[in-house]
């Protein structure tokens, strides 16, 4: 075969349908606009409110009132609708984003096509750059929903309509710049090393073929619990922001910059040491974990619905 110029890690499927019996070598390719977008907003929906309790959880221990203040076990569900609302077009976003740039990056810049580990870090990027245009205004409803900070008890629609009411639209968008300080960390650790452990799942151990729905979920579990633990005093900054309620209605103070993130970080460390820094990290690494593998399995199953499982072989050098 002669030698050709190609992106490492890219995936190739063996046919076996040809006429004459010989197996043919074609690129596999991207996922549909269709596929990922129906795919991702399915994930997206699952995990969501299959982890919903655990992330309440982890929200109120992060909280700056204290756990038992913010309410403790009772009403984990509390804001679970501000997520149903957000989670399918976040994720569908997200993953749609996501294929796309992975697959057009490499064919605009040669640093991307010779580096693998790079193109997935700046294609998760983009897209969870995309996603929390829409999951933010989600995330801060949950957030005070699960904090108790209008009332606890109070329904998702009732912490919306205060949010408007004390801070109009830009509310819904308070920490949506250190949110991304948290997201791109976070996303730069699980997706490099998500599509590495399926790669390295493949070559190793599979004889080349691609890894079936449970086992991306597995890749999904080590990648995202590990990018949850790392990151979670970025988490515990982005929840404090959330949380922070305007003091009166008449109050316009402007949400916190990404130039604030650092001295809140240190604040917190100061102030409350590194334990608070970490504060929610079991929840978090145990719930983010769970859904790595729920989020990328189920994402993994329905993307590749119906398409024959090939044989995924490393191009010749």
């Amino acid at each position: 075969m002669h030698p050709r110029t190609i992106e490492p890690w890219c995936c190739y499927i063996t046919d076996m349908s040809g006429e004459d019996g010989e197996s043919s070598e074609h690129p596999e390719r991207p996922p549909s606009f269709q596929r990922a977008l129906l795919a991702g907003a399915i994930s997206g929906v699952a995990v969501d409110f299959i982890l919903f309790p655990l992330d309440t959880v982890k929200t109120r221990i992060q909280s700056a009132q204290g756990f038992v203040k913010s309410g403790g076990f009772k009403g984990v569900y509390n804001g679970v609708g501000s997520v149903g609302i957000g989670s399918a077009p976040g994720a569908a976003s997200f993953f749609v984003t996501y294929e796309a740039l992975k697959s057009r990056l490499p064919k605009t810049f040669d640093t991307l096509a010779t580096s693998p580990g790079l193109n997935h870090l700046v294609s998760a990027s983009g897209a969870e750059f995309m996603s929390c245009l829409i999951r933010v205004p989600t995330e801060v409803i949950k957030s005070r929903t699960q904090a108790g900070t209008y009332g606890k008890g109070k329904s998702s629609l009732h912490s919306a309509i205060m949010t408007a009411r004390n801070e109009g639209i830009r509310g819904f968008y308070r920490g949506f710049g250190i949110t991304i300080v948290r997201e791109i960390p976070f996303t730069s650790i699980q997706f490099p090393l998500y599509e590495g452990l399926k790669t390295q799942l493949s070559v190793q151990y599979l004889d080349g073929k691609r890894p079936t729905p449970v086992q991306a979920a597995l890749c999904g579990m080590i990648a995202g619990g590990t990018a949850a633990a790392l990151t979670t005093p970025l988490d515990v900054v982005k929840t404090r922001v959330m949380l922070e309620a305007q003091a009166a209605k008449g109050s316009h103070r402007p949400s916190p910059s990404v130039l604030s993130f650092p001295p809140r970080l240190v604040a917190i460390f100061r102030n409350e040491g590194i334990k608070a820094l970490f504060g929610g990290w079991q929840p978090r690494t145990l719930a983010i974990s769970f859904g790595g593998a729920v989020f990328l399995g189920i994402y993994d199953f329905f993307v590749h619905w119906g398409l024959p499982r090939g044989t995924i072989q490393l191009p010749d050098a």
